[in-house]
């Protein structure tokens, strides 16, 4: 059969647009492709129970770390050798700066201690009756090691991190005659320094600058900053009883912390040498506490603090607004704007950023079920992470670092 040469030229054209027809689809995969790599690979939190009678210890237990895609695919328990011991439990703590390590805590505590502390409402931490250390995991081989046991200071530690910018370095606190300390050590898990040591205080909420050359903490409800071994430690005055869990800027200039009384602050920002204080935002009479049990809990939940953005130019917190607590953020010059509307009686908890700064993880009572969820903050658009039963909960997140965000 005779080709002529117009056939040719009008299947050329043809075919031309058909591949310019299909570019828009090409791009728009691209971009879907661009944006989901953005999104940090996994997500770790905590899953337990909340409903089973005999009160907290009972519930406790059940807690297990678990990670899932941000997608909310992919879930699963990790370190579950952890857990095998009757009465103990895992908790997911954090990451390594290159995401290759998992941060978890593991806990035991004798049934006995814990009916103890069920009558009398109150924590008794004594070495017969509890455990608590801080592991780090590998997520490809699942190896776990226990370095708060390595020339251990005390049965119960807790708050492992890596110090920014010294790999070779991590932070930890511990009980120490009945008060808490903050520790550093060198990443084998030796060479414990105790950064109070000679403190009768309680001291909580401690963390690093992000150059690793000044801690925060707060002490007996009151903040203190101090370089990195401990020395020239500096009470930040705000004239409040109750000060708590400060934590530092991106550019290390400014302290986040909430203030107030307890059960009624807000979040408050300071200059890091303490001028400068200010009110940032009101919580319109939230407590600060989600409970995390369905059943009756004499410690009352978990302490639900603002968070800075990756860029350190707003902090994302929670408020009440009628029967719901609901997600806000606040630039640094007070304006705020409200990111969720949720339906009558949602809860809303630990707004946690992802480390490119574009997405928000966080909990969510609805339906009575404590659920993680994921906001892209371009459009606020919510996806759910976890699929829960009644009596069931996830919390805590924590976003994977990526490489070249310097982790978290």
């Amino acid at each position: 059969m005779a080709i002529f040469p117009g056939s040719r030229r009008r299947d050329r054209s043809r075919r031309l647009l058909g591949i310019l027809r299909r570019i828009p689809m090409v791009l728009l995969g691209l971009v879907a492709t661009m944006e989901a790599r953005a999104q940090p690979v996994l997500i770790g939190y905590t899953e337990f129970r909340t409903n089973l009678p005999g009160g907290r210890h009972a519930n406790v237990a059940t807690m297990r770390a678990a990670v899932v895609h941000a997608d909310g695919t992919g879930r699963r328990l990790i370190a579950e050798g952890l857990s095998h011991e009757p009465d103990s439990w895992t908790q997911f703590a954090g990451w390594s700066p290159d995401g290759r390590l998992a941060i978890v805590g593991r806990g035991w505590e004798s049934p006995a201690n814990a009916r103890w502390e069920e009558e009398h409402h109150q924590f008794r931490y004594h070495a017969d009756g509890w455990l608590y250390d801080m592991n780090l995991v590998d997520l490809a081989t699942g190896a776990a090691t226990n370095l708060t046991a390595i020339d251990r200071v005390s049965f119960h530690n807790s708050g492992l991190f890596f110090w920014p910018g010294e790999p070779t370095k991590l932070g930890f606190q511990a009980l120490i005659e009945g008060n808490s300390h903050p520790f550093r050590m060198d990443r084998d898990g030796r060479n414990k320094h105790d950064l109070t040591r000679d403190s009768k205080e309680f001291a909580y909420g401690f963390s690093a600058s992000k150059d690793g050359r000044r801690i925060a903490y707060h002490k007996s409800y009151q903040v203190y900053v101090a370089d990195a071994d401990g020395s020239n430690a500096r009470q930040i005055v705000t004239g409040h009883p109750f000060n708590f869990a400060p934590q530092w800027s991106a550019d290390g200039k400014h302290l986040l912390f909430v203030a107030g009384e307890h059960y009624d602050c807000h979040p408050y920002l300071a200059n890091a040498d303490g001028s400068g204080l200010r009110k940032l935002a009101d919580r319109g009479g939230y407590r600060g506490v989600i409970a995390f049990l369905d059943v009756p809990d004499f410690h009352g939940g978990s302490s639900d603090i603002p968070a800075w953005s990756v860029d350190g130019t707003s902090v994302y917190y929670t408020a009440r607004v009628g029967n719901n607590v609901e997600l806000f953020r606040v630039a640094l010059d007070g304006r705020s704007e409200r990111l969720t509307r949720s339906p009558d009686g949602s809860l809303h908890y630990h707004p946690t950023p992802s480390p490119d700064g574009r997405w928000l993880a966080y909990g969510s009572k609805r339906a009575g079920v404590r659920q993680l969820y994921v906001m892209r903050l371009a459009d606020r658009s919510e996806s759910r992470l976890t699929g829960l039963d009644q009596g069931h909960a996830a919390m805590w997140p924590h976003w994977q670092p990526t490489p070249g965000d310097g982790g978290d």
